[in-house]
């Protein structure tokens, strides 16, 4: 799903919507395996970046899997359209993500 890119990212595709609540999630299942394979499970929170924000992403059971839900204030600034629309995205590293979580992503 996600492939090394640079330094501090991981490179991946997911279907992006828009969702209702306040906070970026995905998957359950899906975002539990990632966060393994990624954080070694040691963070409930994937930091993932779509244009240019940089989203706390949580698992939620109610979102398709292979798809990011974003919050639609977030959503209407990014160059997304047509939602659901397969995107790039970028999934922080470990460490990465550790300083945007400390920075307020």
């Amino acid at each position: 799903m996600f492939e090394p890119f640079s330094r501090g990212y991981y490179l991946g595709r997911l279907y992006v919507e828009p969702s209702a609540e306040e906070r970026a999630t995905m998957h359950a299942r899906t975002h539990e395996r990632v966060g393994e394979e990624v954080y070694g499970g040691e963070s409930d929170v994937l930091v993932m970046k779509l244009d240019g924000y940089h989203l706390a992403v949580e698992g939620e059971e109610g979102v398709p899997e292979g798809t990011l839900a974003v919050p639609r204030d977030v959503l209407e600034d990014t160059s997304v359209r047509n939602p659901p629309s397969l995107q790039e995205v970028l999934l922080a590293k470990a460490d990465r993500a550790a300083q945007l979580l400390e920075m307020g992503a």
